[in-house]
């Protein structure tokens, strides 16, 4: 990680975690939401779409392109990576309200096939993250820690891709509770153990899970799946750079991100049967 002097990288290397970080006023937020609501509404009849609209917005969608390179987040995500980032994924973590619906432990670099550590998520809390609406919860200095093993559930109501969590107890005790308000922020590491509850609120729980990665870091297969490039210079080459969205959901776009879905569920189905 680059060394810092600041508290973001001071707390994040300690902790493996940093928040709350400011990033959208909470009006700010709103407008991210209605535009992301709308655009839900507009592909109600197109599941495949709202499919990818929901996977990775910020490649059909101008108000996420410009949200994973806001200066204030790109800003706090250096502290910790540097000034060189891609965005390897953005994609919608949403719990209906009332709904069993949640997210169970593990660590996210589990399943990505990627030969690094350099990566942080920016979760960005798009509506009230509480502890009643099943906000994130986290395992302080967890981070330090291999990947330990997981398997696969494969549960319904679980939002993970496979239904993945760790076969290591945690002690829920331990948990911190990651409580935002719309348009903040936290900042967590691929090792931590994270995990939330359902949602027992009155209204959705929405958050962006933005995935950057230093340049440096590459896909072990040799893939090079579609990445955005958000800051600095990238001197690897290691993945695809896609360009801005065209406009607002268009085809072109749906196109681009259908494509690169083939090639991800290879890396996030990898060993799997039957997907």
């Amino acid at each position: 990680m680059t060394t810092s002097t600041s508290e973001i990288a001071h707390v994040y290397e300690r902790d493996g975690f940093y928040f709350p970080v400011d990033i959208l006023t909470e009006a700010e937020a709103r407008v991210v939401r209605d535009d992301f609501e709308a655009a839900e509404a507009e592909l109600a009849d197109r599941p495949a779409e709202l499919a990818m609209l929901r996977s990775s917005p910020a490649h059909v969608l101008p108000s996420f392109a410009e949200l994973i390179r806001h200066p204030r987040l790109i800003e706090a995500v250096s502290e910790v990576l540097g000034p060189d980032l891609l965005v390897w994924g953005s994609g919608l973590f949403i719990k209906e309200p009332r709904t069993p619906d949640y997210v169970s432990w593990h660590q996210d670099l589990t399943y990505w096939g990627l030969d690094q550590q350099m990566e942080v998520t920016a979760w960005v809390a798009l509506s009230p993250a509480t502890i009643e609406s099943g906000c994130m919860r986290f395992v302080a200095g967890t981070h330090k820690e291999p990947i330990v093993s997981h398997f696969d559930t494969h549960a319904e109501q679980n939002l993970l891709t496979r239904g993945q969590e760790i076969e290591v107890e945690v002690d829920e005790d331990d948990a911190v509770d990651v409580v935002l308000r719309p348009g903040q922020v936290s900042l967590h590491h691929g090792h931590l153990f994270h995990a939330s509850n359902p949602n027992g609120s009155d209204d959705r729980r929405i958050g962006a899970a933005l995935r950057y990665i230093t340049p440096s870091m590459a896909q072990r297969s040799g893939i090079k799946p579609l990445v955005a490039h958000v800051s600095g210079e990238d001197r690897y080459g290691h993945f695809t750079h896609a360009p801005l969205p065209s406009g607002r959901l268009n085809e072109a776009d749906f196109e681009r991100v259908r494509g690169n879905g083939k090639i991800m569920r290879e890396v996030l189905f990898e060993g799997v049967e039957d997907r």
